[in-house]
């Protein structure tokens, strides 16, 4: 599908720019894992939203701090446990579900704050991956899969029909599908299961 993107100078990081063409101006958003704050500061500064995130790498924290962005020290789970129901418009999760311990539970936690939730994962069933582990028999690795299997964070790897199966069987409905291609070209929903090397999902629960 085709978004207009916002308006801002050039960056690197087209997911970013993805993530926030689907987030209205002046939406109340939490990102979940939220890094150095980039995405974060992009939404204040550009489309006057009011953003906070949760981080568990005290580094990064500091990184938010310097951006002047809010940002809660700890646990996913935990800190989304302080807000009460609906208390956000949108909670974002990117790049992050596969390191998560208990994905149901922190997307199920997603919907109870946020009216939806915009998740973006590595898709394991791109073509790339399938054929590293049929011809060479060794995990997968590329820009999107960067570590190897004695010290990757990620334990719970999903593809595209993994996880609309999963908003399925959750009775949650997929408002939008946005796919790239490892090296973050924007590709149709075509084949999006062997093709796509990232996916980007907005869900809600449905009505």
């Amino acid at each position: 599908m085709s978004i207009p993107l916002p308006k801002r100078p050039a960056k690197l990081r087209l997911d970013y720019e993805l993530i926030e063409a689907l987030i209205p101006d002046g939406a109340k958003v939490l990102d979940l894992g939220c890094g150095d704050g980039q995405l974060l500061a992009d939404l204040i500064e550009y489309k006057g939203c009011e953003g906070r995130g949760i981080e568990i790498d005290e580094a990064a924290v500091l990184e938010c701090v310097k951006r002047g962005v809010a940002v809660y020290h700890g646990d996913m789970v935990e800190g989304m446990g302080f807000y009460r129901d609906g208390h956000f418009d949108v909670v974002i999760l990117s790049q992050t579900l596969q390191q998560t311990m208990d994905p149901p539970r922190v997307i199920q936690e997603m919907l109870r704050v946020g009216r939806r939730a915009i998740i973006s994962f590595p898709n394991f069933g791109h073509w790339v991956v399938r054929l590293q582990l049929l011809l060479a028999g060794r995990m997968p690795h590329n820009r999107l899969l960067p570590y190897h299997w004695y010290n990757t964070p990620n334990v719970h790897f999903c593809t595209v029909k993994d996880f609309r199966e999963f908003c399925e069987r959750n009775k949650l409905e997929i408002v939008e599908e946005v796919f790239l291609t490892v090296r973050y070209r924007s590709i149709s929903g075509f084949l999006a299961n062997w093709r796509a090397g990232l996916a980007i999902f907005q869900i809600q629960r449905q009505a």
